[in-house]
């Protein structure tokens, strides 16, 4: 990582078919070998499943499971008179949507059968309602924060 020079954040141009930005951003990451149709391909059913089931528009079902996923604050070790401590400090907007792009698609891949168009509908809903695995891991992080809420005064 440079140390002076901080590179510019890219233009990430939003999907063709809903125009949403964070759509683009999770196909991105969704994307294994440089397969941006077919993680498109995957995305779309997803979303049509979620429309079939809930009966509620998918980009809004895909936004609040986002914004639920997301984590507020999160432990980073900091090291103090040669001692680590896990100090809890605040998740800046970009790492958080980040951390839970990726809390999404690594508990979508590790549900069981089926397709992953279906896998991640499953787990997009279970998120917008507040359930699931991705849900359990920003649980587990905000506690782990609060448990070291002892530390907050070693934050820089």
């Amino acid at each position: 990582m440079p140390r002076r020079y901080r590179p510019p954040k890219r233009e990430i141009a939003p999907d063709v078919r809903y125009g949403n930005v964070n759509i683009a951003k999770f196909v991105n990451r969704m994307m294994r070998g440089g397969k941006k149709s077919t993680a498109y391909r995957i995305m779309y059913e997803a979303l049509a499943i979620i429309e079939e089931r809930m009966k509620r528009d998918p980009v809004e079902v895909f936004e609040q499971a986002l914004r639920n996923v997301t984590p507020a604050v999160e432990v980073r070790p900091r090291r103090v008179g040669g001692s680590t401590y896990q100090v809890p400090v605040e998740v800046p907007p970009h790492r958080a949507t980040s951390l839970a792009m990726r809390w999404l698609l690594e508990s979508t891949r590790k549900r069981h059968g089926r397709s992953m168009a279906a896998k991640l509908a499953a787990e997009l809903m279970d998120a917008a309602n507040g359930q699931g695995a991705s849900i359990k891991k920003r649980d587990d992080t905000h506690r782990m924060a609060e448990a070291n809420r002892a530390f907050a005064h070693y934050r820089w």
